[in-house]
């Protein structure tokens, strides 16, 4: 029989709370998110040749998830403030797609985990990727936003498994 799942930030009565993590144990957390820009192969073309009207898409991108992590708490309601480390965005062409695939990776020493940082990074990249080429694909799609990697803290490791990559 599965033990009761329980959800951390609601209260007995159904009220949303901040979570007490002063009395945790500082470790070292680790998280990593993934996400997709699918868009049409000639706005593909576009993003790589350089030639989106807003300019480097891919840069941009990449250095608006990185802000977008360090801001998480002021958009996540219930996030703590967190004193990040490390954080790493790596958005990749995938011709399958086609369109562009977004790796975050956050990382700090602290009491409390850093998925919501990385998951934040991916879908604010996704967005400003987005938001550079619409002009080109006003139908692109954003999709696959999922952690896929966590370390660290008192619940232990997460690794999506292979069976859902």
């Amino acid at each position: 029989m599965m033990s009761e799942v329980r959800l951390t930030h609601i209260g007995a009565s159904g009220e949303a709370f901040m979570v007490d993590v002063g009395d945790k144990a500082e470790t070292v957390r680790v998280a990593t998110a993934e996400g997709f820009v699918r868009m049409a192969p000639e706005t593909l073309a576009l993003i790589r040749e350089g030639n989106a009207k807003k300019g480097d898409v891919i840069g941009t991108a990449r250095l608006a998830g990185i802000m977008a992590a360090k801001q998480t708490a002021n958009l996540i309601p219930l996030c703590h403030p967190l004193m990040l480390t490390k954080v790493s965005v790596d958005i990749t062409q995938d011709d399958t797609l086609p369109g562009l695939r977004i790796t975050a990776t956050a990382k700090l020493t602290g009491r409390t985990g850093v998925e919501m940082e990385a998951l934040t990074a991916v879908s604010v990249a996704a967005l400003t990727i987005y938001d550079m080429a619409k002009a080109a694909d006003k139908a692109m799609e954003i999709g696959g936003i999922r952690l896929v990697e966590k370390t660290g803290g008192k619940s232990g490791d997460y690794r999506l498994p292979e069976a859902l990559r």
